[in-house]
Order: structure tokens, then sequence, then C-alpha cells
């Protein structure tokens, strides 16, 4: 009997060490992808005045603002800003954005302009643009009706490790094709992207958003208006029992006579999921993830302008007023349907509907649907194409008709009396006499070929986060993006239906995506994380008796490599160590590194002979967190530099996934762009 139990604890303890084999070499694979992936990257050190100096540098090179004619439309792009142009009836504005090719990121700053009248698309060069960005929001001005108002964005790293939101502020005059930044005293919105701007008389009116930080990714519900004519920034305070919109970002923002109007939105709330249950059953705990939530509520802001007599500087008085869902809203409900505003009523486009099917994939339904949401009777009504009636043919001697043929009648009677009175003739003779019309008219400029362009009776391709604007009465559908197992697409075309008569879809222009280098080599290790995770609720009750000691030698063997040899630890900036970032408190810095700074603790005592197995979990945590402490302090006059630099250049703070407590919430492709 001792025998049998012998060998069965040896049966064990060989299955175990098999066991922790396999673990090594899969955290050793890990460790190899997680390199190959930071390195050549600037995931964690960006030198961020370099990156900034280099685009600043690039724009110098354009002394004067110069438009030139494009051969061809601009490059396909995402989470860019579309817009008519207030100062001219024919061209539609269209700037920055990102594209992402399944392993690089690249962003843009461009003003590109596409002339409707002309089917031309010109790009405009500046030496005083915005850097380059995405997320960002504009809207027109308002009592300024000329310009043009853009606010923050986000940047990132070409791999998207590290990354960054503005918090600047422009104007653009679309005339004269001039940027200017607007420099405000006072209070000004923090850096954002993914928020939404609109206009009511002389303010701009700035909403939500998100703000990505070490630990997670936060919506916003903070409310701005600008002033326009006394050039600040307000942020009204509201009463405490007053409904307000909750935090969000992508929604719809329109304008209204007496405010304005805000439906739907998207953001990811925190919420506790239990773990998974082992093979016996048991529960492993609780943890917390973020959870995606689509927005269907709708509010009405109203804002009340101040007295005449009021001091200088007064801000408007405002109010959030709840509305009833809107009537018959598309269903089911969707994230990044993009809606633009037209005549006191919103045209909605697309959008995406997820079922999370579990924690690895999402199964998600793109859509192709056209609404229009009527704003005072708070109700969607869809929008179908339909063919234009066939006009019966006429001849071509009565094809003359209308205001136009009259006149080239009475044009050519009185030629022909002019020409009877200069040859002496009475006026009832003028019509035995024949002109020359064609000699007598002054040659006409041989007209421009129109380019065919295809018409079609179905909508364009699902999508999301398309890009919308109106320009008499005409809807242009400008990109979006798509998802296909892995692959994200970036449409690369434009559309235009006429809201009046939808006597069907014109197709501008589309190109294919061909720019997609991702590969399936991801997919390759989640299976083999299946694999491995067959036998992985096995022999539970051996992997508890693992000791702390086992852990704590296994782990952080790089970091301890720059202990010195007195075993105290080094404060240079290249000394290895975590580094805080700008804008970083020492509580937040230590949230981010408190693991790395236990282990520098841990190495650091055995150094000394001192057993960390002997301290508690607190005076670990204490002494770690005195450690990072000071690392804080000896970066100050460093840190304090950047800073200054990032806000002189409208930059918040600077943020690495990698440390990121919810990732994937800021990753390229999947459920992260429906932020």
């Amino acid at each position: 009997m001792a025998k049998d139990k012998k060998s069965k604890s040896n049966s064990k303890k060989a299955k175990l060490a098999e066991k922790k084999q396999k673990q090594e070499k899969k955290a050793q694979k890990k460790e190899k992808v997680k390199a190959s992936k930071v390195e050549g990257s600037d995931a964690e050190d960006v030198d961020l005045d370099a990156v900034l100096a280099e685009y600043k540098k690039a724009q110098e090179e354009f002394v004067k603002v110069t438009e030139t004619v494009s051969e061809s439309p601009p490059k396909p792009r995402s989470s860019a800003t579309f817009l008519a142009s207030p100062s001219n009836s024919n061209q539609l504005l269209l700037f920055g954005g990102e594209t992402w090719n399944g392993a690089l990121a690249s962003f843009f700053n461009d003003l590109n302009i596409y002339y409707t009248d002309r089917d031309e698309w010109h790009c405009v060069t500046s030496p005083n643009a915005p850097l380059p960005r995405s997320g960002h929001a504009w809207c027109r001005g308002g009592n300024q009706k000329d310009s043009v108002f853009l606010f923050g964005g986000e940047f990132s790293s070409p791999k998207q490790g590290t990354f960054y939101h503005y918090n600047d502020f422009w104007r653009l005059e679309p005339s004269t094709r001039e940027w200017t930044r607007i420099e405000t005293k006072g209070k000004t919105p923090p850096a954002r992207s993914g928020h939404r701007m609109t206009y009511y008389k002389n303010y701009i009116i700035l909403f939500g958003g998100f703000q990505d930080t070490s630990n997670q990714t936060k919506y916003l519900s903070d409310l701005w208006l600008y002033d326009t004519q006394n050039f600040v920034w307000h942020n009204p305070t509201l009463p405490p029992a007053q409904l307000k919109p909750d935090a969000r970002s992508s929604f719809t923002f329109l304008p209204h006579e007496q405010g304005a109007v805000l439906f739907g939105g998207y953001s990811r709330v925190k919420t506790t999921v239990s773990a998974n249950k082992s093979a016996k059953g048991a529960s492993q705990g609780q943890r917390n993830i973020l959870k995606p939530s689509v927005h269907e509520d709708c509010f009405f802001l109203r804002i009340t302008q101040p007295p005449a007599d009021s001091p200088p500087n007064t801000p408007p008085t405002v109010r959030w007023e709840k509305r009833k869902k809107p009537a018959n809203t598309p269903v089911p409900a969707r994230a990044g349907s993009t809606m633009t505003y037209h005549k006191g009523r919103g045209i909605l486009f697309g959008g995406v509907h997820d079922v999370e099917q579990s924690e690895e994939g999402m199964e998600s339904e793109f859509f192709n649907q056209l609404y229009a949401w009527n704003v005072e009777r708070n109700r969607f009504f869809p929008l179908t194409l339909r063919k234009s009636r066939a006009q019966k043919k006429t001849p071509a001697s009565e094809q003359r008709v209308g205001r136009r043929g009259r006149a080239q009648a009475n044009e050519e009677e009185l030629l022909k009396q002019l020409a009877a009175l200069q040859a002496g003739s009475s006026v009832e003779d003028a019509g035995d006499i024949d002109i020359d019309l064609k000699a007598m008219q002054e040659p006409e400029e041989p007209e421009k070929p129109t380019r065919e362009m295809p018409v079609s009776m179905d909508l364009p391709h699902p999508r999301f986060n398309a890009q919308l604007a109106v320009q008499d009465d005409v809807l242009y559908i400008y990109g979006g993006t798509f998802e296909a197992k892995d692959r994200e697409f970036t449409f690369d075309d434009m559309y235009a239906i006429d809201l009046g008569k939808m006597d069907g879809c014109k197709q501008i222009f589309k190109r294919e995506d061909d720019t997609w280098v991702g590969s399936d080599e991801e997919d390759e290790d989640d299976e083999d994380e299946e694999d491995d995770s067959e036998d992985g609720n096995e022999d539970e009750d051996e992997e508890d008796d693992v000791s702390m000691a086992d852990t704590a030698s296994t782990a952080g063997s790089s970091i301890w490599d720059d202990v010195s040899e007195a075993g105290t630890v080094a404060t240079t900036v290249d000394d290895g160590l975590p580094h805080p970032r700008p804008f970083e408190s020492r509580r937040e810095f230590f949230v981010r590194t408190s693991n790395e700074w236990q282990e520098v603790l841990m190495m650091s005592l055995r150094w000394k002979g001192i057993q960390p197995e002997t301290l508690t979990v607190k005076e670990i945590k204490t002494k770690a967190f005195e450690l990072s402490e000071e690392k804080w302090w000896d970066c100050r006059e460093e840190i304090t530099a950047l800073e200054d630099e990032q806000e002189a250049a409208g930059i918040g703070e600077i943020v690495s996934l990698a440390d990121k407590g919810d990732s994937g919430a800021g990753g390229a492709g999947g459920a992260g762009r429906r932020r």
C-alpha cells in the first residue's frame, strides 16, 4: 500500500514537473513575441521631442499656404473629420485621420478639399497646420459662420504601443485655408478624443469623449462652451440633482435653435464577472472587466444667453433635459453609426452591433441602412432609394421649352429686327431675313468633359464610423471601417445621394484596400494556448503548494540585473528601472509599476542576505513604494521640462498600452475602434 502511494506521488511530481517545463517554454515564447513587437518601436522609450521636431521641420518647409490639384483622391483613412465648407457651396473639407495596415499606424494632418462642381481633389499644405491626429472633432462657428473650429484628437507610435491625446484648439478659415491656434486664458478642456462639437449662436459646444490613462480608458461627461466673442472657455456648473448624459464618446450632437440635442454614443463600463471555473466546479473568484455599452438615450441642452447688462465673460445658463428614447430607433442597437445635420434633422448611416461570444472573440453585424432623425418629433424614419419615373420622350422640334428656350427665341427675334433696320427695311420684314446667329455670338469655351459616375440602387457596403457631410441637399459618404475575422478594412471610397430625390447612390470613386500586411501568427498562438489549457485544471492541489520563494525566484530576472553590487537601487535615467511619465503623480507611477518595484526590492534584499519571505506583503509594498517615490523625485526636473514642452505643443498624457489594465481598449482593431 505504501508502495502504491509512493508510485502515485512520483507520478504526480513527474506530471507537475512536465507541466512546469511546458509553462516555462510557453512563457519564453511569449517573451520572444513581446520583445519582437517592442523592438524597433517606441512602445517604452518614445522620444516625444524628436517626433514633434520631425513634424514641425516638415511643416516649416512650406513657407506659405499652397493648394495643388491632386491626381487622385486622398490616401485611405479612418477617424478623420469631414465637413461641407461653410464659406463655399461646392467644397467639402477633409482633415486628418489614421490608417492601420495590421502592423503599422499612420496619421495625417493634410487638408483635402473636394470640389463637387469640378470633381477635383485639392491638397492644401500649410506651415501652421495642426499636428497629425485622429479622433478629433470640429464644427462650423455659429455666428462666425465662415470659420471652422477644431479641438483635440490622438496620436500614437507606429506600432500603437504608446499614444497620447491633444488638448489644442484651432480655427480654420476655409476661404483662405489659414490655420490659427487659439490661445485662451483660464480653464480649458482637458485632452481627449472621441468627443463631439456643435454650435449655438456665438458658442462652440464640446461634450464627452475619452482619455486613456496608464490604468484604464476613462470616458468623460464634462460640458464646455467657448465664447467666440469674448474668447474664453466656460465649464458650467450643473445642479447635483439634475439629470445629465452619462460619460460617452462617438455620440450624435446636433445644433438646435435653443441649444443642442444629443443622442446615443458608446462607452466601456467596469463590471465584475466570475472567473473561469475549475474542473471540480469550484469558482476561481471574480475579476473586473470593461464591458461595451451602446447608449440609446436622448438629451436636450437648453442654453440661455446672459442678460445684456451682465458683466463681461458671464457664462450662459445651461440645463440638460432628458427626452424620451426616440421612436423607431434602428434595431438592434449599434455603435459607430455616424450622423450629420440637414435642415433640422439628423441623417444617420451604418453602424455595428457586437455580440460577445467569448473573451477571445466577438461576433459583429454591420449595417448600411440610412435613417433620418426628426429632432422635433423625436422619431427615426428609414430612407430608401427609389427609381425615378420615366419621362416621355418629345420630338427634337419640341425640346426647346421653358424659360431658357423662350429667352433664346426672343434673342433671335431682336437680332433679326436689328438686321432689318441696318439694311433700311421695315421691322415687319424682319421675319424674312436670314442671319447667322453663331457668327454674331461670342465663341463659348469648350466644356470640360464630365466623368461618368456609376449610379446604383443599392446603398454602400455595410460599415461603421463612416464620414458624412451634406452640401446643397446632397449627402456625401466617405470611407468607414469593416472587420472580417482578424482583418480590419478601411474603405477607400466616396458616394453621393440626393436627399430630395433619393433616386440612386452615385459612386464618386472607389479603390480596393490592398495595404493590409497583417498575419495569422496571433491565431497560431491562440491555438497553442488552447492546446496547453486542456490539462490546465489538473492537479490543482499540487499547484497550490508552489511557494512564494519559487515564484519570486523565476520573475523579473532582467530587472534584477540593474541592481548594483552593493544592493542599492540606481536612480539614473538610463538605469533600466521604471521611469515616471509626464503628468503622472507619485501614486499613479507606483500603481503602474508596483510589481516591478517589488521584484527589485526582493532582489535587493537577497543581496543583503535577507529573505523576502520573512516580510509581510504590506511591508514589501511599503518599501517598494519608497523606492518608486525616490525615483519619482529624482526625475522631477526632467519630467517637468517634458510636461512644459508637451503643454506648449497641446499634448496630454503619454500612455503605453503595454501597461494598461484594460488591454485591448486602445488596440488597432476589434471593439477598441468602437470608442
